[in-house]
């Protein structure tokens, strides 16, 4: 009977490994399947806002205003991100991933002048405040190409949409936010450390495109028209992540 029951547990032993070793022979490549990640890193924002127009309150509702927007500094700031995607594999040497990333929390603060100068008689409504602004809500849905090194190691690039809020505000302006969108790109590489538990490295760049500045009202009635803003972003992240 104890004879049996030893060759019963064998026999199931095999069985499992059997099964383990037909999962993994039926991908691609190591490469392919799920995965799952997170990263920190450092991340720059660089802003651009076009000039635009004013309507200045009564009684000076004619006034001709022009605004814009000056020492605008760059965001610099720590960041985190979460990642979840799927590798599909086309061989045994490459890979093509389609991927979802997010980044939690708002960024540092920076902080730019907004002008408003008024044309002939109204001089006197020329007028300057410094502003406070941050990047948040970021996000991507990215394409992501690979070569499988080997089954331990990955490189692979990254192309896709992206998205972020800006949030500002300044002493006479109530907080306001305005929506970007763009595409974005990178390139990373990714190294098993032990079972399916790798670590990762990778640079980002993202490029948004104009969008009208959300109309802001100052507290004096002013009301700010016309400009636009765009931007650019690099960020530098290493993390971990688990390849299923």
């Amino acid at each position: 009977m104890k004879q049996l029951k030893m060759s019963a547990l064998v026999l199931a032993l095999t069985s499992i490994a059997t099964g383990s070793a037909m999962a993994q022979s039926s991908k691609t490549n190591a490469w392919e399947g799920a995965y799952g990640q997170i990263g920190v890193g450092f991340g720059i924002f660089t802003p651009s806002i076009s000039n635009g127009k004013a309507v200045a309150p009564a009684p000076y509702s004619a006034a001709n205003i022009t605004t814009s927007a000056s020492s605008v500094n760059n965001v610099n700031t720590g960041l985190a991100n979460l990642a979840l995607g799927y590798n599909f594999g086309i061989n045994q040497s490459y890979i093509l991933g389609l991927g979802a990333t997010y980044y939690p929390g708002a960024s540092s603060s920076a902080t730019g002048v907004l002008n408003s100068t008024a044309a002939a008689p109204y001089g006197a409504l020329s007028s300057s405040t410094t502003a406070t602004y941050n990047v948040k809500n970021l996000f991507s849905i990215v394409l992501t190409p690979g070569y499988v090194i080997d089954k331990d190691k990955l490189a692979y690039a990254k192309l896709g949409y992206t998205g972020a809020t800006i949030g500002l505000s300044a002493p006479s302006i109530p907080y306001t936010t305005t929506n970007l969108t763009g595409w974005t790109l990178g390139l990373g590489y990714k190294q098993i450390l032990t079972g399916s538990i790798y670590a990762f490295g990778e640079v980002n760049y993202a490029a948004y495109g104009n969008k009208g500045v959300a109309t802001i009202t100052s507290s004096s009635g002013a009301v700010l028209s016309g400009m636009s803003a765009k931007g650019t972003g690099t960020d530098i992240l290493v993390g971990v992540g688990y390849r299923f």
